[in-house]
């Protein structure tokens, strides 16, 4: 029996993790491929390449710019993409999750459902690829661990956005899913990640998924546990951060979204890119700045041209001391042309000067909003950045773990983790460390990592009144399930509150 690949699935093979020229293969034999670790690698890399995404004409689902990326932060206090005239507006999309009225048309949430579930498939099919391969069980270990870790990656995102979603493993199970419960799809991430971590490699291995990884993760579902399934799990948060090794801090905070971020030992997981190699999808850091910025990057202008997207919510800027290293990621002010020395003028004859307000959500000017620069951006560079994407760094397990033991009632245990963070970002250690500060020095420390959402919803704050957007109900701390998949799967049931089809 011969196991084709689809066209889709050959895009997301092209492009390992770290060897980003791997062999293509349209057809191969269940029985004879997979055998070799050249080819094992080959099938690996096709997991972490599915990280990336992919574009078809149904929705855009590139995890790190449209619309994954954008529907964490858009739902959050700390980013927001206004319409400016008639760009931006894109059916009213981004208003909508703006203002938590989404509904489950929205093209942004089909997106990060296909994008999860498309990744999924992938898996699922490199394991069923394996399986026929004909190596022997305790081969297979370690490479199943790797891959079931991938999955629960996906199936964490799920369970966060969506919640009670189907749970499927079997590649040759063509059966319509129903839906699992949110604790289910939580208890089958805890066990997926458990049941893995002895066969995952100790040792630091750039972008793969290794033991850290895996502790990291699995810190994350603890961290949120009270708000995915009502159970409070502050000390196994703590024991698992307290399991991760061999990473720290970098000394520069921006070292991590430098181009050649990959030499950061900070960096726990990301998504490696390489322009000259053809991956695509991490065009993010081109999307928010006004199209003529490209003029304070390079004197000819020798920069893509940028989206004037998505900015900074009113009051995020404010949020930052003048001394914060950290208000570095953002771009705020006036923008000078280095062809001129003066402030670059626009079409409109007004002089580019980022501003925190925006007075007009619906019809925002050109020029409002502070952008986001957390990324480096350079001369020369294409509109596919080189960058690789950052999903998880050391901050965070420092980060949780001064969280946990504040909620735990012992603040003072907190004091040796919050200290590192503040004392990089070049800010005072704050007299008392409770959940108020914890709430902004999130922000501060994750700005536009895609944490924002999940913070604001572990903090509560996700449901109160902020700017462009009255309470939510408590049932909007999940989306919908996407209208197209209710209508073609009548085993699945809308989540609660929302309207069926």
């Amino acid at each position: 029996m011969k196991f084709r690949i689809t066209a889709a699935f050959l895009v997301l093979f092209t492009f390992s993790c770290t060897n980003l020229d791997e062999e293509l293969y349209d057809k191969v034999a269940d029985d004879n491929f997979g055998t070799t670790p050249n080819e094992i690698q080959a099938l690996v890399g096709g997991a972490y390449s599915s990280l990336r995404g992919f574009q078809d004409g149904i929705s855009n689902a590139f995890p790190t710019s449209e619309y994954v990326f954008f529907l964490n932060e858009v739902a959050s206090d700390e980013a927001t993409i206004p319409t400016r005239g008639t760009d931006w507006f894109d059916g009213g999309r981004y208003q909508e999750v703006q203002r938590h009225q989404w509904t489950p048309e929205n093209g942004m949430i089909l997106s990060a459902w296909r994008y999860c579930y498309t990744g999924i498939s992938k898996v699922n099919a490199i394991i069923y690829q394996i399986n026929k391969s004909g190596l022997s069980e305790e081969a297979k270990r370690p490479i199943f661990a790797e891959l079931r870790s991938i999955r629960a990656y996906y199936y964490y995102q799920l369970l966060d956005m969506f919640g009670n979603v189907p749970i499927v493993t079997n590649f040759e199970d063509q059966s319509l899913p129903g839906n699992s419960t949110r604790l289910e799809v939580y208890n089958f991430v805890e066990a997926e990640l458990l049941e893995s971590l002895p066969y995952l490699r100790s040792e630091i291995a750039y972008s793969k998924f290794t033991k850290n990884v895996a502790y990291s993760m699995l810190a994350r579902l603890y961290l949120n546990s009270e708000a995915f399934i009502g159970q409070a799990r502050w000390q196994d948060c703590i024991d698992m951060c307290q399991q991760v090794t061999g990473h720290t801090l970098a000394p520069d905070f921006f070292a991590n979204f430098a181009t050649n971020n990959q030499t950061s030992n900070e960096i726990i997981f990301s998504i490696p890119y390489d322009q000259k190699a053809g991956t695509i999808g991490n065009y993010m850091s081109s999307m928010s700045c006004h199209y003529m910025h490209r003029f304070t990057i390079s004197p000819t202008g020798d920069y893509p041209w940028s989206g004037n997207g998505m900015a900074a919510q009113p009051g995020v800027w404010s949020k930052f001391a003048p001394e914060d290293k950290r208000r570095n990621c953002m771009v705020e002010g006036e923008q000078i042309s280095l062809a001129t020395g003066s402030v670059i003028i626009m079409d409109s004859g007004e002089p580019l000067i980022y501003t925190e307000d925006i007075v007009n959500f619906t019809d925002a000017k050109q020029n409002e909003g502070v952008r986001l620069g957390k990324y480096e951006m350079k001369a020369g560079e294409q509109w596919e950045r080189d960058h690789d994407f950052v999903l998880i760094r050391y901050a965070e397990i420092l980060m949780m773990q001064a969280e946990c033991y504040v909620r735990l009632g012992s603040p003072d245990l907190a004091t040796p983790f919050i200290q590192q963070i503040t004392e990089r970002a070049g800010t005072e250690m704050p007299t008392t460390i409770d959940l108020a500060f914890l709430n902004d020095e999130l922000l501060r420390e994750f700005a536009f990592e895609a944490h924002r959402r999940t913070d604001n919803i572990r903090f509560g704050t996700f449901f109160q009144p902020w700017w462009e957007k009255g309470v939510s109900e408590p049932f909007k701390a999940i989306y919908p399930i996407p209208a197209t998949v209710l209508a073609t799967n009548l085993n699945l049931n809308q989540n609660p509150g929302y309207p069926a089809n």
